[in-house]
């Protein structure tokens, strides 16, 4: 895949949080442009994962463009999703601009991180770091060790059969 795949895949996966720019200019936590609102809801990382495959994959590519949709929508989804497992706020907004409910899972063990840089960068902000090593990226690695692996079995079960 282009360069340009992997490079949207990861700023779609963080666009979520742009809403935050609203606390500069007054715009209410709570409200549908807030923080947590529209930009964190399954219709906007649909919506978004269309226009980005519309406007940056237009000449033919390796796969097809629902399945870059598709890995485009999930990354941008999952911000929202990973935030609903966190323990602060007023929670996200997932099916926003339908319905500006506020929603958390059941079980909530991410901490909340800080918004601004200065509280990032301090004791708090590496309680996040940490709690976030936990709970995000060791079972992302333990996810993708295990594609691997199955990966590596059904590579080595064709070449036994080829043979």
């Amino acid at each position: 895949m282009p360069a340009r795949y992997w490079v949207l895949s990861g700023l779609l996966a963080a666009a979520p949080d742009l809403d935050a720019v609203g606390f500069w200019f007054g715009v209410p936590y709570a409200s549908l442009l807030g923080h947590r609102g529209l930009t964190h809801s399954i219709p906007f990382a649909a919506t978004i994962a269309g226009l980005v495959v519309l406007l940056a994959f237009r000449r033919p590519l390796p796969i097809s463009r629902w399945r870059i949709w598709l890995q485009l929508f999930l990354a941008t989804a999952s911000h929202g999703l990973f935030d609903m497992l966190t323990d602060g706020g007023l929670g996200i907004a997932l099916w926003s601009p339908f319905s500006n409910e506020r929603l958390f899972f059941p079980w909530t063990p991410v901490e909340v991180s800080p918004l601004y840089p200065s509280a990032f960068f301090s004791e708090w902000g590496w309680k996040v770091v940490c709690n976030e090593a936990v709970w995000v990226m060791l079972p992302t690695v333990g996810l993708l060790a295990g594609v691997e692996v199955i990966r590596a079995l059904n590579a080595s079960k064709r070449k036994s059969a080829a043979i």
